[in-house]
């Protein structure tokens, strides 16, 4: 048995949940925020056998899409001056981790 830590753009989740569900997979979903960008992201947890990781993953990832968006950054030029420009960055897509599951009770 595995468990899949799949963390997805909140722009995503609803669609990636309702497939996972359709394809009768039991998840969990937790409200998180990532570190880079400060952006809301849904993170799945997903318990499933050893054979249906694939199919768990192939899911996420045909939901998850990449996309660019505008952020603001800055860049020193000498002491006590500053200018802010924006910058291209690639958000979006999935991060996935798959972990080994030693023990299952469902209670």
């Amino acid at each position: 048995m595995k468990l899949i830590l799949a963390i997805v753009s909140n722009d995503d989740s609803s669609k990636v949940s309702k497939e996972l569900t359709k394809a009768r997979f039991s998840v969990t979903k937790l409200a998180t925020t990532g570190g880079f960008l400060m952006a809301g992201n849904t993170t799945f947890l997903v318990g499933t056998e050893d054979e249906k990781v694939d199919e768990v993953i192939g899911i996420i990832g045909a939901h998850s899409k990449k996309r660019t968006q505008m952020v603001p950054s800055s860049a020193s030029y000498g002491v006590g001056m500053y200018t802010s420009f924006p910058v291209e960055v690639q958000v979006g897509g999935a991060t996935i981790f798959v972990l080994p599951v030693d023990r299952f009770e469902k209670l």
